[in-house]
């Protein structure tokens, strides 16, 4: 088993609600519970966990195997996992009540409960019914809507340290029978906890729902809400060829901007890292939001300095991130349309369109890439970052996703391919060109005059 000296695997296979599985019968806290016990008795680096598909024991879950002796663990709870750590993975004695060593009974059971589903699947498909899969892919909007709506009624931090439906529905100002039919959905959901009458939030809704915790993401979720409404503009979108949603500030720019900075949080080190700055001592970021892109290199990179170009009810946003980061001195701002506002012809260095792109048209980016071109010093940089397609434009699936996001709600958005990118930057003069690939959805375009 090197280079570990044990291997756990969890089954976390999930089924048909009603088809007894593993994930139903609580394998997901099991395997929690197996790494917080693990951590504590310091085994990480001698333990390796994975989680795992079906082991063929539904009815037994949630179930373990732990190799080399390939030691099967059965009908386990998060209470047991303790017990397994200490004897078994830290003092090499198998935890005997627990184990199932009953291998021909165990193999007729896999044997059977493969043949019952097989033959339920059989029957379905005989019968015309959509699969599982697709089902859930078209009700996917349920969960996310009750969620939302839980976002935008400030569920989470009314529960609190906890309530029952009655408490917190006063608290939001709803009905408390409706209250108590979204708060059980949000338990299915796992992102609340139930206990008689009293709800509790989930460590992830406590740590990312609540308003005014430290991580909290409730603003930036509820731009999400707001993409909602125009999604539902979808069928008609696709008639007319472009938005039809109806215009207005309807307070998006908060959200959008807490959406943006949110997003650029997790993404911005691996921008910074990937792009060589080179000794830039100018930096243009064109639509730049929150300022986070400009804060992160201006912080990997002392001689910058930074200029954000954004529209005026943004920028009071873009100066609070900035004064926080305590770079005033090297981050400024200015107020303009990134297709209209003068630019000095060579002054900078570097000029970064972040989730920019895929809001305009492909003549209106030709346009942008050209007064970029004009704008940077020889050897100066552009750098795009955004969802890149690749040339047939069907993957990766969550760009493809998003050039619809455009349709709803952009006049003539989109996402691009590869191709694309690099054909309007040659056309705008930069001779050389490459694709950066990031872990996650976003990569980047790079073009050097």
């Amino acid at each position: 088993m090197a280079p570990f000296r044990y291997h756990a695997f969890v089954c976390t296979q999930e089924k048909a609600e009603g088809v007894p599985c593993c994930a139903a019968a609580g394998s997901f806290r099991l395997l929690d519970a197996l790494r917080r016990e693990l951590g504590g008795a310091g085994l990480t680096d001698e333990v390796q966990v994975s989680s795992c598909g079906c082991l063929g024991l539904c009815d037994s879950g949630p179930v373990m195997i732990v190799y080399p002796e390939g030691a099967w663990y059965a009908k386990l709870t998060p209470a047991d996992v303790p017990e397994i750590v200490s004897s078994h993975l830290k003092a090499g004695k198998k935890v005997v009540r627990l184990e199932r060593n009953d291998y021909d009974a165990m193999k007729a059971e896999i044997l059977e409960h493969r043949e019952k589903y097989l033959a339920m699947l059989k029957a379905k498909d005989a019968a015309g019914v959509l699969p599982d899969d697709i089902v859930e892919m078209i009700r996917g909007f349920m969960a996310s809507r009750a969620v939302l709506t839980a976002l935008e009624l400030d569920v989470f931090t009314a529960v609190g340290d906890g309530g029952t439906a009655e408490q917190i529905a006063r608290k939001i100002d709803c009905n408390a029978r409706a209250a108590k039919m979204l708060l059980n959905a949000l338990v299915a959901l796992k992102l609340l906890s139930k206990s008689g009458d009293v709800y509790t939030n989930s460590p992830v809704a406590a740590r990312f729902f609540v308003e005014g915790t430290p991580d909290s993401a409730r603003l930036a979720q509820l731009h999400i809400a707001n993409i909602w409404k125009r999604w539902s503009t979808l069928t008609e979108a696709v008639k007319a060829g472009t938005s039809v949603a109806p215009r207005g500030d309807n307070g998006w720019v908060k959200p959008f901007i807490a959406a943006m900075d949110h997003n650029a949080r997790g993404r911005a080190r691996a921008v910074v890292q990937a792009v060589e700055v080179n000794g830039a001592q100018r930096m243009l970021d064109l639509g730049g939001g929150s300022g986070a892109y400009s804060i992160a290199f201006a912080k990997a990179a002392p001689g910058l300095r930074c200029e954000i170009v954004d529209l005026e009810d943004v920028l009071p946003i873009t100066q609070d991130h900035v004064r926080k980061a305590g770079l005033t001195d090297r981050i400024s701002t200015r107020a303009g349309d990134m297709l209209t506002v003068p630019l000095e012809p060579g002054k900078y260095d570097l000029v970064l369109l972040s989730a920019i792109c895929h809001m305009f048209s492909p003549e209106e980016n030709r346009e942008l890439l050209q007064r970029a071109y004009r704008a940077l010093a020889p050897r100066g940089q552009v750098v795009i970052s955004d969802f890149v397609l690749e040339a047939d434009k069907t993957a990766p699936r969550f760009g493809a996703l998003f050039a619809l996001n455009m349709l709803v709600g952009t006049r003539a958005g989109s996402s691009y391919s590869e191709p694309e990118y690099s054909a309007w930057l040659k056309d705008a003069g930069f001779a050389e060109t490459k694709r950066v690939r990031l872990p996650g959805p976003v990569n980047l375009m790079i073009g050097t005059k």
